[in-house]
C-alpha cells in the first residue's frame, strides 16, 4: 500500500532560495558598483516592495482592505523628525520607536475601526489616516502645513560623507525589505497564518474550528502598523525632508502599492515582488509622458483584473503549479517498494 508524504519545497522553491541568495549578495555589495541614482532609485524598490508586503498580508491574508496605510507612513516619518529634533535620539533608534508608538496607537484605533465591515472599513482607514495629516499640519514646531527638513547635524550623524549615507540608506532599505518578507513568510508558515488562511478562506468555518477571528486580525493590523511606520520613516530618512501632503499621501503610500499587490497577485508572497518590479519597470519608462503615465496605469489594472484576477502571479502559478516560497502543503503517495 502506498503512503502518503506530506511536503512543503519544491524544487522551483529550492532553486529560488539559491537564487535569491546569489541575488541578495550581489545587491548588498551595491553601493561599490552602482551610481547614486541607481541606489536611490533601488531603495525606492526595496521600500515599495515592504509596504506591498505589509499591505498584501492585510488585505490578501487578514481581509482588511485599508485604503488608509498612509497614517502610519506619515506617523513613522515624523516620529522620525520629532524623536531626533526634540528627543536628541539617533535617527536609526527613532524609526524603531516610531514602530513602536504606531503599534500601541493601532490598538485604539483598531477597537475602533474594526466595528465596521466592508467598504466602510476602507473608508474608516482613510478618515483616520486624514485625522492624522490634519492634526500634524497644526504642529507648528514640525512646521506645520509647510513641513520641515532634518538638521544638517542629524544628517551628517549617520555617517561621515554623502556617499557614505547614501549606501547607508540603500542598507538599511535593503535591509528592511528582507527583514518584512522574512517576517511575512515565517507568520505564514507559523499556526498563526495557518489561522489567518483559514479566516481568508472561510471566517464562518474559521470561528467553528475555534478560531479567535477578532484577535488574529488584531494582530496583523498591530503588526503592520509597527512595520508600516518603521518603513515610512526609512522613506522620509531618504528623502530628509517630510511635510503633511508627503507624508499623509493616499496616492503614493496606498493607491501606488494597492495597484503593485493588485497587478502582482494578492494573496500571495510571489505577488508584491512581481507588481514592485512590473510598477517600477513602467513609472521609469512613461514618467516622462505625464497625466498619460497615469492612464496607463489604470489601464493595466483594469486589464489585469479582467483577464487575470489573480494577478500576473496567479496566472502563471495555476499554469506551471509554480510557487517559490513554499506555504502550501502538498501530498505524494509513496511507494513501499521504493527505497
Amino acid at each position: 500500500m502506498r503512503s502518503p508524504a506530506v511536503y512543503r519545497a519544491t524544487r522551483a522553491s529550492r532553486i529560488a532560495m539559491v537564487v535569491a541568495a546569489l541575488g541578495l549578495i550581489v545587491l548588498a555589495a551595491a553601493p561599490w558598483w552602482a551610481g547614486r541614482a541607481d541606489l536611490r532609485l533601488m531603495g525606492e524598490v526595496f521600500l515599495y516592495l515592504s509596504l506591498a508586503c505589509l499591505w498584501n498580508l492585510m488585505a490578501g491574508y487578514a481581509g482588511l482592505v485599508s485604503v488608509g496605510q498612509q497614517a502610519f507612513v506619515g506617523f513613522g516619518g515624523y516620529m522620525l523628525f520629532a524623536l531626533t529634533i526634540f528627543g536628541g535620539l539617533p535617527p536609526i533608534a527613532a524609526i524603531l520607536i516610531g514602530g513602536l508608538l504606531a503599534a500601541l496607537l493601532s490598538i485604539p484605533i483598531a477597537s475602533l475601526i474594526f466595528r465596521l465591515k466592508g467598504a466602510y472599513f476602507a473608508i474608516g482607514t482613510w478618515v483616520v489616516a486624514e485625522v492624522f495629516r490634519l492634526t500634524f499640519a497644526q504642529i507648528a514646531s514640525l512646521g506645520g502645513g509647510s513641513g520641515t527638513s532634518l538638521p544638517v547635524g542629524i544628517v551628517r550623524s549617520l555617517a561621515d560623507g554623502r556617499s557614505a549615507r547614501e549606501a547607508l540608506s540603500y542598507w538599511l532599505a535593503l535591509g528592511a525589505a528582507i527583514v518584512v518578507v522574512s517576517a511575512v513568510y515565517l507568520f505564514l508558515r507559523s499556526r498563526r497564518g495557518l489561522a489567518l488562511t483559514a479566516i481568508r478562506d472561510s471566517e464562518v468555518a474559521a470561528s467553528g474550528l475555534g478560531i479567535d477571528i477578532w484577535r488574529t486580525k488584531l494582530e496583523v493590523y498591530v503588526v503592520t502598523s509597527a512595520f508600516t511606520a518603521i518603513i515610512g520613516g526609512l522613506i522620509f530618512l531618504q528623502k530628509l525632508r517630510i511635510s503633511p501632503d508627503a507624508a499623509f499621501s493616499v496616492n503614493d503610500w496606498t493607491a501606488f502599492v494597492i495597484f503593485i499587490v493588485v497587478i502582482g497577485g494578492i494573496g500571495t508572497l510571489e505577488g508584491p515582488i512581481i507588481g514592485t518590479l512590473l510598477f517600477f519597470l513602467l513609472r521609469e519608462t512613461l514618467a516622462d509622458f505625464g497625466t498619460i503615465y497615469l492612464m496607463v496605469l489604470g489601464v493595466v489594472a483594469i486589464v489585469v483584473m479582467l483577464k487575470a484576477p489573480k494577478g500576473v502571479w496567479g496566472l502563471i502559478r495555476d499554469r506551471y503549479d509554480l510557487e517559490l516560497f513554499p506555504l502550501s502543503y502538498r501530498i505524494k503517495l509513496n511507494d513501499p517498494k521504493d527505497p
